[in-house]
């Protein structure tokens, strides 16, 4: 089966108002550059009307082409959270993705895969595209560790989905120790990984479903290092980080996958 590649930018707590709509801009401006690549910008929640707006989602028209995500929210659809943001509400402002259990909310932030599961549950009923992170951290992959370790967390993460469910997601690997250090897995060992996710899947799904489903590759993802992974057979993406911060690397990238 033939995946469309998606390249989602990771702008993390990054950036302000002006310069956030000033990279949604141009990025939309040349988007035509990433081919048939869908193209996702995640900016941090604060900006998300400003950024959609930047790409023709709110109070527009003539949609850019771009697509809108969330870097995380809560799996409860109103309530008192403090702080939180709920899934309507990323829905409300044109959101079509959302980040889930990145590496950063699951050390940090002490999310485990429990909670990403409610959460991933919550995303598909408000109509998102939940963007499920796996990965392992230095010490798991040293002790030989990560195929036990992403095995748990797709398990847990996707329990109780149905194969419909499992259909509508992205799953992102991102080993830990490659994140923000300048270090990226080999393409060797990314493929290995987005294989073993491809069975899993399989496992939980269908082989059909597990092949219609897009694995993307998050880890210092540059456009010097991106075509050895986007010609790796099951990664069909990015989840760029710092790159994703200008836009001439994150349209390198898409279009080292187009």
């Amino acid at each position: 089966m033939s995946r469309r590649s998606i390249v989602a930018g990771n702008w993390k707590m990054n950036l302000d108002c002006a310069k956030a709509a000033e990279l949604a801009q141009a990025v939309a401006g040349r988007h035509a550059e990433a081919g048939n690549v869908e193209l996702v910008l995640c900016p941090p929640t604060a900006y998300l009307t400003t950024v959609g707006t930047a790409l023709g989602l709110v109070h527009a028209t003539s949609p850019s082409g771009v697509a809108l995500g969330g870097q995380n929210m809560h799996d409860k659809s109103s309530g008192a959270f403090t702080g939180e943001v709920a899934p309507p509400m990323l829905v409300d402002v044109g959101c079509r993705f959302v980040i889930l259990g990145h590496s950063e909310r699951r050390t940090l932030f002490g999310e485990t895969d429990g909670i990403v599961n409610a959460k991933t549950k919550a995303a598909l009923a408000a109509g998102l595209t939940p963007i499920v992170c796996v990965g392992e951290t230095l010490e798991e992959r040293e002790a030989n560790r990560t195929q036990a370790v992403v095995t748990t967390q797709i398990n847990d993460s996707l329990a109780g989905l149905t194969p419909a469910d499992v259909a509508k997601i992205v799953i992102a690997y991102e080993p830990v120790w490659a994140i923000g250090t300048g270090k990226v897995a080999s393409p060797q060992q990314a493929q290995e990984v987005h294989a073993l996710i491809r069975g899993l899947l399989a496992s939980l799904a269908s082989p059909a479903i597990a092949d219609s489903v897009r694995i993307q590759y998050g880890g210092s993802v540059k456009p010097d290092n991106a075509a050895e992974l986007a010609a790796q057979p099951d990664i069909d993406g990015a989840l760029v980080g710092g790159a994703s911060l200008k836009a001439d690397d994150f349209l390198g990238i898409a279009r080292a996958f187009a």
